[in-house]
This record gives structure tokens, C-alpha cells and sequence, in this order.
């Protein structure tokens, strides 16, 4: 039903030689703090505007603490907004990083900020179960949740991140859309428990049913809009031409909704460009509404998608301002002066921006991987900064897992050779001393397809065996692995799965010795994190997440006890052939010293534990106190 709604639709054997190279398918810190602290003792606490912070020299790597403890918080006034917004000084940028030059304009006004706390992210200091704050209500906004709507990583991130939290004693609500396509055998005493809800969308509203039930335990409400545009109704969860359209829908209905039920948390977690706009609304709309209280944390995992569409998105959502929310000091897109930027918007709006890696904030606002927004986390790098991802030791541990044949801990890795043999007779392939290699993950550009193609071959002659697991949304690359397979498909050490087997994929962690992530960039990466729990010695490259999360065993700067795998720099053969030809001959020169680099790998603790504590940092600092 739609109430005065104008609907806008957008209707043994000798390996093979590799064949030629197919084409690319498509203290300064600690001063810093100080700094900070001591403008904010001496700022008036009534004074209004922006307040200006010391610049931080390009190229130094970002400490999550230190952002967290001099990070400038806004705190949203409860008075009118000023008419003229006033321009304060810009943050200096040193060399030598050259920063590209942004046109002169107006500084998003920013609220009366309090004097920053000292809040520190150790996470030994709080035990997963014992929270070391006051417990907090927080609501996580989002596309994506594991398992009932999963296309990738974003989803098992945020039920973790939910899970942790709750865990500590804080209370956590996720609100999603309804898609048809929702796994509802995950869902828990699904029902109706909004009726009511009507949206404002291009001037009139769209009537929308919320639900809530239990998702493993979480508490979730389905957000269902009754619309001719049958947004959420189409089967699958992304890959349409009005997918902006879709998200930015749904994220002023998940505001609307928070308002009209009474709702007021403390925190506010948003993921990604499908949800960026929630920052803006909460600023622009929903604090004059009553919402003064909550604060946002605005999550990206993925730089390389940001929502860049036209401006009929103001129109449609009622941001009736476009000169206003058109400015580059707020939406407009950094390239392209006629078009709009969700992803700069949730930047710009929030009270603290993270992405899933240290290593990955530092190449994404110096070194190129921030497809754009450049200049924009420059700017706001007070505020950015980056929390390594967990994983659910209940879903990835080889110690209880019931989609292997045998169980095994780092005290006892037998185990593991027994799903070695099992994976060989599953997958038929020769069941041998050989080590075997393994590739899971999605066949995108991304992952570094070229080199992934070169280790095949390369694994075949250093005497190894390889499996691929995964698939592609673009039909060329498909064929183009369906092709490797059947050239390969009678060689008795190779096998290629094209498709998803989420059983298939437990086995391969458990039953393989080493794990190839070739990726051109990762901002975190889950697979290297799955393998090390299982066993599996990962060879990544030295870019993102991979470069936080695996210490060479060669050449780590760490304790031996604490070097689990192998990293190579080049994107090239040879940096590929540097890491892999070291894990190979490791593991047939030297099993001791690899049996030793599985156990490193397993005793690591890469659970949901310390990033929980990073985000309750975080959470604790930009609350309203």
C-alpha cells in the first residue's frame, strides 16, 4: 500500500607445462594525544563550530588506541543547525605523500566535542566475558547477517561482532531487509511486530511491516516495505540497477523505524555503502526529531564499492537541500562534481569510521586503495582508523567441527592426515605423500586470478597436488576456470570445484597443508584466519589483513614460536614462487619445522575475543556520557 507515493522504477604423472598467459580476467603519537587533550582542556565548553586538531604526518601508521583516545568525537547539540555553516582552517598534510589538491569549500559544521578520555584498545585487559564498561544498547544496521542473508564476509562479521558483544553484557539488536531469499530455517519465532510503518520516499510514503525473531540467538528485525518498486522481493540480495535505490530505502526506514518504535541506542553500527546514508539522516533529520542521543560507527569493508550514483537520491530520500548536501565537504564525489557518494557521506557523518585491518586504513588513505575517498579520510583521519576482523570458533574449529571425520587440537594434529586422506577419496584425487595446496575462496579480480592460475602449475611441478573451491558472478571468468578444469581434468593430483560446498570447504581447511591467498589487495581476509585454526599454513601476500594477520616464517621480525606462515611482496611470478617454493620445501625438507609452524598457526587466537574489545573501545568513547 502506498500513501502518496510517486514510484520510481528502473524497469603420479608428469605435471603439464603451463600453457601461455591468458589475458587478466576482468613518539609522534603519544605528542599527538597530548595535543589533543590539552586544546580540549583549554576550548571553551560552550564554544560552537568545528574544532581544529593537530595534523597527523602522512604515511605514519595508524594506532588504533591512540585514534580511539585523541579521535574527535562530534556530540549532537540540540539547537537548530546554523544557517551559513562556517569554515574552519584545514587539517595540514605533510609531505611527502603528495595529497591531491581539493577544491576550496565549506567544513561540515561540527558539534561542542568533550574532553577526550584515555581509552586504551588492549583486549587482554577484559576477558571476553567480563565486559570492562557499562553495558551499552547498540544496533547494528545492515545488508548482510550470517547465515539467513550471506553473499560474503560482511555477514559473518556482523553476527560475530553481535554474538561478542552480547557476550560482554551489552544488549544488541540488527535490524536487515526482508529479502525473499532470507535462509528462513534460521529464524526463530519469526513475527509481525510493527504494522504500521510508513517511510517517507519522494515526497510521499511507502507502508512497511517490521518483523523480529532470533537468528542463532541474535535479535533481528526484518524491515518488509509494500511498494510497487518490490524492492527486497527479488530473489537474490544484490546485482540490480536500482541497488541504490533499494539500500538507501532501507536505510531511512531502519531510521524511521528506531524513531516511531521509541528506540534510542547509544550506538549505531553501520556497514558499508548500503547503509551510509544512516549517519547522514541522523545528523540531518532524525537528532531534531528527538534521536540526540545516539552515536555512530561506521564500518567499510570494502572500498572499491561505495555507492557513486546521481542526484535524484536527495529527491527520493527527503534530503530537499541538493546545493547543500551536493558540497564536496559533504556528498558530492570527490571525481565527479554531478554525482553523489554515499560511502563519503558515512565518512563525513559518522562520530568514528573503521575498516577491518590497520594495515588496510594505512593503504586505503596513503597508498591508492581508497579508490577515491583519498582526500576524504585525509581530512577525517582523527577519526579512522582500522580492527582486524574475528571469526566464530562455534562454526570454524577443528575441534568440534561435525563436517570433518576426525577432530583434532594443537596438541593432537594426527587428526589432521586423517582428513587429508578423506578429502583425497571425496574428491578422488592420488592418495600419496604429497603435500596439497588449496584455494577457497571467490574467483574475482581481486584475489589475484593470475597468480592463482600460475600456482597450479607451479604446485604440479614441485611435486604437489592442488584444489580449487569457489565460483564467479561474471560468466567469463567462470569459463574460463570450467576450461582449466577439464585441460587439467585427468591429472590425478589436481581438482577444481566451480560453486560453493560449505561442508566441501570445512574438509579442505581441515584436510590440506597449505593455503594460497595471492590477493592484489584484501582489507582483511577471513580464509587466512579459518586455515590457521585448522592447520593450514597460509602463503599470502603481504598486502591488508594478510600482512596483519601472517608473520613469515622466515624473515618475521616475531618470536619463532610466533610465525605461522609465509608472505611474498611482488605481484608477480616470482614473488609468488618466493613464498610457495618456501613452503614446499619446508614441508618435504623439513616436516619437523612444519609440524612446529601448525602448531603456531593453531595457538593463535584470532576469535572475536580482542577485536570485541577494540569495538567496545570505541563504542565507550563516542557514547554520549
Amino acid at each position: 500500500m502506498v500513501k502518496k507515493i510517486a514510484s520510481k522504477k528502473g524497469s603420479e604423472t608428469t605435471p603439464p607445462s603451463e600453457p601461455a598467459v591468458v589475458p587478466a580476467v576482468s613518539g609522534a603519537l603519544a605528542s599527538l594525544v597530548e595535543e589533543v587533550k590539552q586544546s580540549a582542556k583549554t576550548r571553551p565548553a560552550s564554544a560552537a563550530g568545528p574544532v581544529t586538531t593537530p595534523a597527523q604526518p602522512v604515511g605514519t601508521p595508524i594506532d588504533l588506541a591512540a585514534l580511539v583516545a585523541a579521535a574527535v568525537v562530534p556530540a549532537v547539540p540540540a539547537v537548530e543547525p546554523p544557517a551559513e555553516p562556517q569554515t574552519p582552517p584545514q587539517p595540514v598534510i605533510e609531505s611527502p605523500v603528495a595529497v591531491t589538491e581539493t577544491p576550496e569549500a565549506e567544513i561540515l559544521p561540527q558539534p561542542v566535542i568533550e574532553s577526550p578520555a584515555a581509552v586504551t584498545c588492549e583486549p587482554e585487559t577484559a576477558p571476553s566475558n567480563s565486559p570492562a564498561t557499562a553495558s551499552m544498547y547498540i544496533v547494528h544496521i545492515t545488508p548482510e547477517l550470517a547465515p539467513v542473508a550471506k553473499v560474503g564476509g560482511l555477514a559473518d562479521v556482523v553476527y560475530g561482532l553481535a554474538n561478542e558483544m552480547e557476550i560482554r553484557g551489552n544488549t544488541v539488536e540488527i535490524i536487515l531487509p526482508k529479502y525473499d531469499c532470507l535462509r528462513y530455517d534460521h529464524i526463530w519465532g519469526l513475527c509481525e511486530t510493527y504494522s504500521d510503518l510508513w517511510v517517507p520516499w519522494y515526497g510521499g510514503a511507502v507502508h512497511c511491516t517490521v518483523f523480529f525473531g532470533f537468528v542463532h540467538g541474535r535479535k533481528c528485525f526484518f524491515i518488509e516495505p509494500h511498494s510497487g518498486d518490490n524492492f527486497f522481493n527479488r530473489g537474490c540480495i544484490y546485482g540490480f540497477h536500482d541497488d541504490v535505490l533499494r539500500f538507501a530505502f532501507f536505510s531511512r526506514a531502519a531510521m524511521e523505524f528506531l524513531l516511531k518504535s521509541g528506540k534510542n541506542p547509544q550506538i549505531i553500527h553501520c556497514h558499508d555503502w548500503q547503509t551510509a546514508l544512516v549517519p547522514v539522516f541522523l545528523f540531518e533529520v532524525y537528532k531534531y526529531l528527538g534521536m540526540t542521543h545516539s552515536r555512530v560507527c561506521f564500518t567499510i569493508h570494502n572500498f572499491k564499492h561505495q555507492g557513486v550514483t546521481g542526484g535524484q537520491i536527495l529527491q527520493a530520500t527527503g534530503l530537499n537541500r541538493p546545493e547543500y548536501y551536493a558540497h564536496y565537504d559533504r556528498l558530492r564525489d570527490n571525481h565527479n562534481p554531478h554525482a553523489i557518494n554515499l560511502m563519503k557521506g558515512g565518512v563525513v557523518y559518522s562520530n568514528f569510521v573503521t575498516t577491518v585491518s590497520p594495515r588496510h586504513a594505512t593503504e586505503a588513505r596513503d597508498q591508492g586503495q581508497g579508490f577515491g575517498l583519498e582526500p576524504t579520510l585525509h581530512i577525517h583521519h582523527i577519526k579512522f582508523g582500522g580492527v582486524v576482523n574475528g571469526i566464530d570458533y562455534n562454526v570454524w574449529n577443528p575441534e568440534i567441527d561435525p563436517h570433518i571425520p576426525a577432530r583434532y587440537t594443537v596438541d593432537a594434529i594426527d587428526g589432521k592426515y586423517a582428513n587429508k586422506r578423506a578429502l583425497r577419496q571425496r574428491l578422488m584425487i592420488a592418495d600419496n605423500e604429497k603435500p596439497i595446496v588449496a584455494f577457497v575462496g571467490r574467483l574475482d579480480p581481486q584475489k589475484g586470478l593470475e597468480l592463482l592460475r600460475h600456482a597450479i602449475y607451479y604446485t604440479l611441478q614441485r611435486r604437489g597436488q592442488f584444489v580449487l573451491l569457489g565460483s564467479s558472478p561474471d560468466g567469463q571468468i567462470n569459463n574460463f576456470f570450467w576450461g582449466l578444469k577439464h585441460q587439467l581434468n585427468d591429472n590425478p593430483d589436481v581438482h577444481i570445484e566451480i560453486g560453493f560446498d560449505e561442508e566441501l570447504s570445512h574438509l579442505i581447511y581441515a584436510g590440506t597443508d597449505i593455503m594460497l591467498v595471492p590477493s592484489r589487495f584484501e582489507p582483511c581476509g577471513l580464509t587466512q584466519l579459518i586455515a590457521m585454526k585448522y592447520g593450514t599454513i597460509p602463503v599470502v601476500r603481504e598486502v591488508g589483513g594478510l600482512a596483519d594477520t601472517v608473520f613469515d616464517k622466515d624473515f618475521s621480525h616475531k618470536p619463532l614460536h610466533e610465525r605461522n606462515g609465509y608472505l611474498f611482496l611482488d605481484y608477480d611470478h616470482s614473488g609468488l614462487e618466493s613464498a610457495l617454493g618456501r613452503a614446499l620445501s619446508c614441508y618435504y625438507d623439513y616436516p619437523e619445522h612444519f609440524r612446529e609452524l601448525i602448531r603456531n598457526a593453531m595457538r593463535h587466537d584470532f576469535s572475536w575475543k580482542n577485536p570485541g574489545q577494540d569495538y567496545l573501545n570505541i563504542y565507550d568513547y563516542i557514547r554520549e556520557k
